[in-house]
This record gives structure tokens, sequence and C-alpha cells, in this order.
């Protein structure tokens, strides 16, 4: 089984904000699989096939910064293994509309990354960086939380709905082909 995860904040408050990006593409991923999430303590979760193969898409239902939990939760509960996992989520040092597809990492000051990290006691499952530095993005040292917090420009959303595409077809192509031919797609935008 592949385990998909996106992160993002619970809420309909969050539901346009840069943060949400991982949830964006979990969300079209739904669509394209046609399945309907259902809700459990830590998280909201649908499991598909494509390709021969199961997909569980799994959004956390705990805040950014305590990601990890959900995700831990997950894995035990079905009994996969971070290898199975690929963590979709923004990343503010890229500029909307860019992807970054890696096997392993580190958390980059991402608060969610850091988080799984910490309760999986890895770094080595993939993950989806979904960039979301544009206008008004803080300078380096500047506080980040309104910005994260804050909603893509009415200029943006053509470029991140696009984004949000490309992501889902990189997450299906690793399903498909596998990681590595997956990166050098994703990797070339």
């Amino acid at each position: 089984m592949f385990v998909v995860v996106g992160l993002g904040n619970p809420g309909s408050e969050y539901d346009e904000t840069r943060h949400n990006s991982g949830f964006r593409v979990i969300d079209e991923l739904a669509l394209r699989l046609d399945v309907r999430f259902r809700t459990f303590r830590l998280h909201r979760s649908a499991v598909g096939r494509r390709y021969g193969r199961e997909i569980a898409l799994v959004k956390p239902s705990t805040y950014m910064n305590n990601s990890g939990e959900a995700v831990r939760s997950f894995l035990s509960e079905s009994e996969a293994d971070p290898s199975d996992l690929i963590i979709c989520c923004d990343d503010l040092h890229l500029p909307v509309g860019t992807l970054r597809l890696r096997k392993k990492g580190s958390d980059g000051g991402h608060n969610g990354l850091a988080s799984v990290i910490a309760e999986l006691g890895t770094e080595l499952f993939p993950r989806l960086r979904c960039g979301i530095s544009g206008e008004g993005a803080p300078a380096p040292g500047e506080s980040t939380a309104d910005y994260v917090l804050s909603d893509f420009t009415r200029p943006e959303l053509e470029i991140v709905s696009g984004m949000t595409s490309r992501a889902a077809d990189g997450v299906l192509m690793v399903v498909r082909s596998g990681i590595d031919t997956a990166m050098n797609v994703v990797n070339k935008n």
C-alpha cells in the first residue's frame, strides 16, 4: 500500500491558505481516484486503487505542528512502513508553482515535516514539496506564520491549480513507475 499524506491545518478557515497545499494535492488525488474520506480520531482518510496498487490518502486532523502523531498512528493502524509513505507539503523556500520531489531529507525548517520525522524516528521517506513563495513573502529571518496562513493572491491561483495537478501526476507516477522516474519528471519544472 502507498500512503500519501498531505500536510495542512484542519478547519474551513485554513482551506485556501498557502500552508494547506498538501491538503490540495490530496483532494485532487481523491477526485482522480473517485474516493470519499472517512473521519477518524487523528485523520481523515480514503483508500483507492490505481495501477493495480492500493493507495491510501491521508489528511491529518491535528494541526500542522503535530502532523507526525497522525502519520505515525495511520502507519501503525495500516501496518505500513515509512518507506511506503509520500508526504505532500508546502515549501516557503520555493517559488509558487515549483515542485520538488525527494527520496529523503531534513525538515528544511517545515514544522509539519519536523513533527513527522520526530514521530517516525527517520528522515527516510519521500516528500513532495509545493512552492508557496510569492508576492509579500517574508525575508530570511522574518516571521513566516502570517504569510503561510494567508491565502494565495488571485494571480497566483491559476499557477497553484497547475502545480496541484502536476503534484498529483507526480504522486501517481511514483506509484506507477517508481520514485527515480518520477523525480526525473517532477523536478524539471
